[in-house]
């Protein structure tokens, strides 16, 4: 799990925007449609190893971030 205090200071690698926890295992980018992983606790906060989410997953990671976009 990431700390609140860390995760108020991250910020997207690609448009140094905020980023969305979306349960224990990803940032997410609504902006942009791009989801970065955490692994063992650690976020892996690289372009080149963001995924690209459909309509679906973004839906699917607003939903797990109790994000107000949701629904």
């Amino acid at each position: 799990m990431i700390d609140d205090k860390l995760l108020k200071i991250l910020v997207c690698p690609q448009d140094r925007g905020p980023l969305l926890l979306a349960g224990n295992d990803w940032l997410y980018n609504a902006r942009l449609r791009r989801a970065y992983r955490i692994d063992d606790g650690i976020p892996v906060l690289l372009v080149d190893e963001a995924v690209e989410v459909d309509d679906a997953e973004h839906q699917r990671l607003l939903d797990l971030a109790g994000s107000p976009e949701a629904g």
